[in-house]
């Protein structure tokens, strides 16, 4: 039996224009030179997989100091033109706003939208997928769209993050209705004009309170 070598891979989730995007590397490397991927690497052998998960992150985009969650194993056979490769995938959300700088053996790296994908290397497609996938279901019991807003927002901005992430529209007053009645956001004094509009009055989210409702087994669909 051949032997069999682990990778990580790691989707970072951003939200950029009111849509959803991803960090991806431009391999600078066989096999799939010059194609488009997921940042990772192979394990080394003196590593944990998420140690490596993070040393692969910061070596190909710059990015490090992220909360990193497991997602997947990934191991079909001829996934890796190299041989038997099975992949740990791992996913985080961050701000559109961190610095990103290709390194190692990326040749470029930036945010692509969800919606606008190039042609991806290795099986890449199906764990960007997987980890849109989840990300979708994690709406409903998780503060995961609170995780990309900063820590005042407004009920339209609130709104642009779960729009991206189950990438459809929402009925403005129905969304801000279910929200108001889980009473899960602080209203705050301060208000923030977005565009020719009137200023629009900024939020805080409660985190207790939204523990406290999801300890009960009230979900949040949207």
């Amino acid at each position: 039996m051949s032997d069999i070598r682990v990778t990580v891979d790691v989707v970072i989730f951003t939200i950029q224009e009111s849509r959803l995007g991803v960090l991806l590397v431009r391999r600078g490397i066989p096999p799939f030179e010059g194609a488009w991927a997921i940042p990772g690497g192979f394990v080394l052998p003196e590593e944990g997989l998420e140690q490596a998960a993070r040393r692969e992150l910061e070596e190909e985009t710059g990015v490090r100091e992220v909360y990193l969650e497991q997602l997947y194993s990934f191991g079909n056979p001829g996934r890796d033109p190299r041989g038997r490769v099975v992949t740990v995938a791992y996913y985080a959300l961050i701000s559109p706003e961190r610095k990103i700088q290709a390194g190692s053996d990326a040749a470029e790296a930036r945010w692509w939208p969800m919606d606008g994908l190039p042609e991806l290397a290795f099986d890449h497609a199906e764990i960007l997928r997987y980890a849109h996938e989840r990300l979708r279901n994690k709406l409903e019991y998780t503060t995961v769209g609170f995780q990309l807003l900063p820590e005042s927002f407004t009920l339209t901005e609130l709104q642009q993050v779960y729009q991206a992430i189950l990438g459809r529209p929402l009925d403005k007053r129905n969304f801000r209705r279910k929200i108001d009645l889980l009473g899960i956001l602080t209203p705050l004094k301060e208000q923030r004009r977005q565009g020719p509009s009137r200023p629009a009055r900024l939020y805080r989210f409660s985190a207790a309170r939204f523990e406290r409702l999801r300890d009960k087994g009230i979900l949040f669909p949207f």
